[in-house]
């Protein structure tokens, strides 16, 4: 089983090393207007879609259009989700004849997809139509994603431009994302995974009758089409409610690898990207590596975690065998479990093949951790970039002091300007995955929701929070999120993790895009070789230790102590 699960562990890592480069370069070319292997084909559909929407592809914005663009578009696409999802009983596509969602379980659902956090306090087997399925959250799987690359592509162009009053056109990015990216990689997905087994049709939910004599029913539909969108664009939502674990969403370890790899395969591919658009690769490999380093990281603690078990149940003579199975499908196992999971949470996909609420101590802590940091460690589509290059300038700037120079990141200076808008980026987090969880715990309309006591009912809500602020969309699966209470809570904290984060970034594009680049000096600090990488992760690791550590002895680290004292939750 170890030998298996490093050797999965390698192709995998090599597989995304490897399909980087491509994908980013590709990527670059499609966001800088240059002719590409798709331009012939799709070339047409584009001009369609400018024509039909009345978008002038060169008139660019600054960042304070491209910041109302973009917050209008997804103002829109809040309103008529919420209002598919109250509606659905009269639309078409019904044929379970499922009655409307309830008003606070619609405005959470639509907040956390149109966040691309994809939270689901429902199973959407028993609850959507196939017409809010396909037309309401796929949908949303699309343009929440596209919202979040264009707006590192932004960032990106703030660092690439000289003198600048623009970062380019929110509604060209988002339709260059979505034509050239995510629709044909989409596309190959859904069929990838239809082959692996997955549904994807329109039929009635099927009756079957078990060896024992009981009826189940076997739910259909168009699944393939919306579990490829929702891994490629780190969304998550599933289309069963046991999401990745489902038999009919991920049905072979095959199916279960491919799904994995598509989670990381654009955000990893964008960070190349920004070495292309800044033109010096180097640049986009150094922050590769940094999430690298992470990732390897956190799926070694997870995956030793998992694999080690429970120690009490050797104390009673229990042999723990392949590890702690608890939670987890007997196919894939504790190392594509612990993958997933490192996976998932390193990105923004709520996709969850095992129950993290079974996971030990310290396998739960990584993905509670990979969450707290940003997800930065490759990231959502876009989020990863843009967040990661928040860190960059706090990095930067952390250096400049300790030499006694002015920091200068690619040729521009990073001024108080800059420092104080990813500080107000950065307070966000602690906001959500802080305060909120603080308030859960003493309000007892908050406190009915936990399941367990202790630490671990401590981290069930510690989770929930984190998950929405940092739009993830995974659970601890012990925690009732399904109340008005925790519906409009939740909403909220996935509200202000992304588009005050957004906002704040947007502005740094702005503001760097109006500065003049710099030569190189003897003096110029090199941000593309190791010495830069380990500062970048120090930094990630000393911000993120000092502002949730405490909550974290309290939780996960309280817990695992507990258990090798002997006492469990």
């Amino acid at each position: 089983m170890l030998k298996y699960d490093l050797a999965l562990f390698i192709v995998y890592f090599t597989l995304l090393l490897a399909l980087t480069p491509a994908l980013g370069r590709f990527m670059a070319q499609v966001y800088g207007g240059e002719r590409h292997v798709l331009t012939s084909v799709l070339g047409p559909v584009e001009r369609l879609i400018y024509r039909a929407c009345r978008i002038d592809v060169d008139a660019e914005q600054s960042w304070g259009r491209y910041a109302t663009s973009m917050l209008v578009f997804n103002a829109a696409g809040l309103v008529l989700l919420y209002a598919l999802l109250r509606l659905q009983q009269f639309l078409p596509l019904n044929p379970m004849h499922f009655s409307p969602m309830s008003p606070d379980l619609a405005f959470n659902t639509a907040v956390s997809f149109v966040t691309n956090t994809n939270w689901q306090s429902y199973g959407g087997e028993s609850t959507l139509s196939y017409l809010s399925q396909m037309v309401g959250l796929t949908v949303q799987n699309f343009v929440s994603a596209a919202t979040g690359m264009a707006i590192a592509i932004a960032l990106v162009r703030g660092f690439a431009r000289r003198s600048a009053a623009s970062i380019g056109n929110f509604f060209v990015d988002t339709v260059r994302s979505t034509l050239y990216i995510l629709l044909p990689l989409a596309l190959i997905g859904a069929l990838l995974l239809a082959w692996q087994g997955v549904p994807q049709n329109f039929d009635h939910y099927v009756e079957a009758h078990t060896l024992e004599g009981a009826q189940q029913t076997l739910a259909q539909g168009p699944a393939a089409s919306q579990i490829a969108i929702k891994q490629l664009g780190t969304n998550g939502g599933g289309f069963f409610n046991a999401n990745s674990a489902h038999p009919y969403e991920n049905p072979t370890p095959l199916s279960n690898f491919l799904e994995c790899l598509f989670i990381l395969l654009v955000p990893a591919a964008l960070v190349y990207t920004f070495g292309c658009m800044v033109r010096d690769r180097r640049q986009g490999w150094a922050l590769w590596a940094a999430m690298a380093i992470l990732f390897v990281g956190g799926l070694a603690i997870c995956y030793w975690s998992e694999l080690t078990g429970n120690p009490l149940l050797s104390a009673v003579g229990v042999d723990p065998g392949s590890g702690n199975m608890e939670g987890k499908e007997v196919r894939f196992g504790v190392g594509a479990s612990s993958l997933w999971a490192t996976a998932t949470t390193d990105a923004s996909n709520g996709s969850v093949n095992a129950m993290h609420d079974s996971f030990t101590p310290l396998g739960g802590l990584v993905p509670l951790f990979n969450m707290m940091l940003g997800e930065l460690i490759y990231g959502g589509v876009g989020a990863g970039l843009y967040g990661m290059l928040l860190y960059v300038i706090i990095a930067v700037f952390i250096a400049g002091l300790m030499v006694g120079r002015t920091p200068e990141y690619l040729g521009k200076k990073i001024e108080a300007r800059e420092v104080l808008l990813c500080m107000l980026a950065l307070l966000v987090t602690p906001l959500g995955m802080i305060l909120f969880p603080a308030l859960g715990a003493v309000l007892p309309v908050s406190t009915s929701s936990i399941q367990d006591a202790g630490p671990h009912g401590l981290s069930e809500l510690l989770y929930a929070y984190t998950s929405a602020t940092a739009n993830n969309g995974s659970a601890f699966a012990g925690f009732n999120a399904n109340t008005p209470y925790q519906n409009a809570m939740l909403g909220i904290a996935m509200f202000l993790g992304r588009f005050v984060i957004i906002i704040p970034m947007l502005a740094v594009a702005g503001s760097m895009a109006a500065k003049k680049i710099l030569p190189v000096t003897s003096g110029t600090f090199p941000t593309h070789g190791p010495l830069f990488v380990v500062l970048l992760v120090a930094v990630i690791f000393i911000v993120g230790g000092l502002t949730f550590f405490p909550a974290l002895a309290l939780g996960p680290i309280a817990e695992h102590l507990a258990m090798l004292a002997g006492q469990s939750y």
